[in-house]
C-alpha cells in the first residue's frame, strides 16, 4: 500500500469577470490541477516545485480534505480522501504559509486546542508542547503572547509546531519555511528530517525553494500550470536535461526561469 496515491486528480475554480455596464458577470473556469498522477511510498519525502499559481497549494488543500475535487481521486494509506475525510484527517497534518490561528489565543493555547482535536490530553501535552516549540526555534518568553502580536515568521513556527505535535503519519508541507530567518529555517529542516527517521513520517513538500527540495527530498517533481511534468530523484532530473542544478532543470522543462511570471500565472495565483 502506498502512503499517498493520486490518480488523474483535477480541480477547477470559477472566475467571475466583469462585462459591460448592466450585463451579468461572465463565469470562466480556471484549471488549477490538470490530471495529476503520482504515488509516494511510506517514509518517503517528495518535493513538488512550482511557481506561484502552479497549483501547489491547491494540491495540498485537496489532499488535506479542505477542497473537493472535480475529477480523478486520491487515497491516503488506502483511505479515499474525498469519501473518508475523518479517517484521512486523523492521518495527516498540514503546514501552510497561510496558516490560520485563534489570534487572541497564545501559541501554547493554540497548540493545546489542536492537541485536543487529535485526542491528546493535557497531561500528554504538558511537556510535549514546550519541547516542540523549542525545537522549531520559538522563544520561551513569547509562548503565552497572543498570536496577533507575533510576526509572520513567528506564526509560521507555531504552524510547524502544531503540525509536528501529533507525530503525523503524513505531513503535507506548503512552503513551510517561508518567512523564517536562516537559522530557524535550518532548525525546521533538521526537524523534518528527524520526523522521517524517528516517526517514519511520509512527507509531501510543496515549495519554490530548490535548495530546500534538494536537501530534504528523495524525489522531486515540477508542477507547471497545474500539470506534473515528472517526479524523479534529483540526480535523474539533472541527467534528464543534462544540467547541474534544479533551477536549470526547471528552465529546460518549462522554457522559462523560476522568476518569470506571465499574466496567466498571476491570474492562477489567486486560485491555485
Amino acid at each position: 500500500m502506498f502512503a499517498i496515491e493520486v490518480d488523474n486528480l483535477r480541480k477547477e475554480f470559477v472566475r467571475k469577470e466583469k462585462r459591460g455596464r448592466g450585463l451579468p458577470k461572465r463565469r470562466r473556469r480556471v484549471a488549477a490541477i490538470k490530471g495529476v498522477t503520482f504515488a509516494i511510498e511510506r517514509g518517503e519525502c517528495v518535493a513538488i516545485l512550482g511557481q506561484n499559481g502552479s497549483g501547489k497549494s491547491t494540491l495540498v488543500r485537496l489532499l488535506s480534505t479542505l477542497l473537493l475535487h472535480d475529477g480523478g481521486g486520491a487515497r491516503i494509506f488506502g483511505h479515499d480522501v474525498f469519501r473518508e475525510q475523518r479517517a484521512v484527517q486523523r492521518l495527516v497534518n498540514r503546514v501552510s504559509v497561510e496558516a490560520s490561528f485563534f489570534k487572541k489565543m497564545s501559541a501554547a493555547e493554540n497548540l493545546g486546542y489542536a492537541a485536543r482535536f487529535y485526542g491528546m490530553t493535557p497531561r500528554m501535552t504538558r511537556d510535549r508542547i514546550p519541547e516542540i516549540l523549542t525545537r522549531v526555534g520559538f522563544p520561551a518568553e513569547r509562548r503565552n503572547e497572543a498570536m496577533e502580536h507575533l510576526s509572520r515568521g513567528m506564526q509560521q513556527k507555531v504552524a510547524l509546531a502544531r503540525a509536528l505535535l501529533t507525530s503525523p503519519v503524513v505531513l503535507l508541507l506548503d512552503e513551510p519555511t517561508t518567512g523564517l530567518d536562516p537559522r530557524s529555517k535550518q532548525e525546521v529542516q533538521r526537524f523534518i528530517r528527524e520526523m522521517r527517521t524517528t516517526h517514519d513520517s511520509t512527507i509531501l513538500l510543496c515549495t519554490h525553494d530548490m535548495a530546500e527540495a534538494e536537501i530534504l527530498a528523495d524525489r522531486v517533481g515540477i508542477l507547471d500550470r497545474g500539470e506534473l511534468l515528472f517526479l524523479e530523484p534529483v540526480d535523474d532530473v539533472k541527467d534528464r536535461y543534462g544540467v547541474d542544478t534544479l533551477e536549470e532543470a526547471f528552465f529546460a522543462a518549462t522554457g522559462r526561469t523560476f522568476e518569470d511570471e506571465t499574466e496567466e500565472d498571476k491570474e492562477r495565483e489567486v486560485f491555485a
